[in-house]
């Protein structure tokens, strides 16, 4: 147990610090450091950064940097998206799906490589026309689709699609993005608890009761972290040790 408590607290850092990259983390720590079944650690995963995002909205809501128009034009598709993703996982072997999600470790840590001027692009909240809201929505159900497969909450795909189709400033789809990653794994997670039970698999209620609380508390450290870290060098050294875990979680599956 003291692993999943190490692992939760990194999980939670992360989260306050970047915004993102928890279920990126969770999953592996699951299968890797406490030995879940992978489709059991895609499901806890779900649950433990679900309630570790939906927490975290909750400052953001509180101070009103939340966009409620964006959180249900992605947040619904999305939902439904990771229902569906999760309704697929049951056909899908575990062994596809940590390909998959090895392939989605490389492409965040290939995204956060690159330097983004994400801050830069807007900084005043734009009204949103059809075509964004169109754009948003379907990028919302192919992230959700994501989500439900592997376990991805996608904050890092999230928070750019906010910015750059949906004009908001960038603390405004910060917060956002938490609460739509709380919206998606809620979905997720219960559909799972169905294609676990097909299975003859189960949740871990102590290990996500744990993991969850102990990674809150991570987050509130990462989050105060962030006002004296640069950054940009937190989201490089991330992108390194993604890139480094996903060669090595492709390399696991062909031996």
């Amino acid at each position: 147990m003291e692993l999943a408590l190490i692992g939760a607290l990194i999980v939670g850092v992360t989260l306050g610090l970047l915004g993102s990259g928890g279920s990126i983390l969770t999953v592996p720590i699951l299968i890797y450091l406490l030995g879940e079944h992978e489709k059991v650690a895609i499901a806890e995963s779900l649950g433990i950064v679900g309630v570790i995002a939906f927490v975290g909205s909750i400052p953001f809501i509180a101070k009103k940097q939340f966009h409620w128009p964006s959180f249900f034009l992605f947040g619904i598709p999305g939902m439904l998206g990771t229902y569906g993703g999760a309704w697929l996982a049951e056909y899908i072997s575990s062994h596809v799906q940590m390909i998959i999600f090895s392939v989605v470790m490389l492409l965040a840590a290939m995204m956060m490589l690159r330097k983004t001027t994400l801050i830069h692009k807007t900084q005043t909240k734009q009204p949103l026309n059809l075509i964004q809201a169109l754009k948003i929505g379907s990028e919302g159900a192919v992230v959700g689709v994501l989500t439900g497969l592997v376990g991805v909450g996608g904050g890092f795909l999230i928070v750019p699609a906010l910015v750059l189709l949906g004009g908001l400033p960038i603390h405004l789809a910060i917060g956002t993005s938490l609460g739509i990653i709380a919206m998606k794994s809620a979905a997720g997670f219960y559909k799972y608890t169905d294609v676990l039970e097909t299975l003859n698999l189960s949740v871990n209620w102590e290990l996500v009761g744990i993991f969850s609380l102990v990674g809150i508390a991570g987050s509130f450290v990462g989050k105060y972290l962030s006002t004296r870290i640069p950054n940009q060098k937190l989201k490089q050294i991330f992108a390194w040790f993604l890139l480094v875990m996903g060669i090595f979680m492709i390399v696991q599956q062909f031996l």
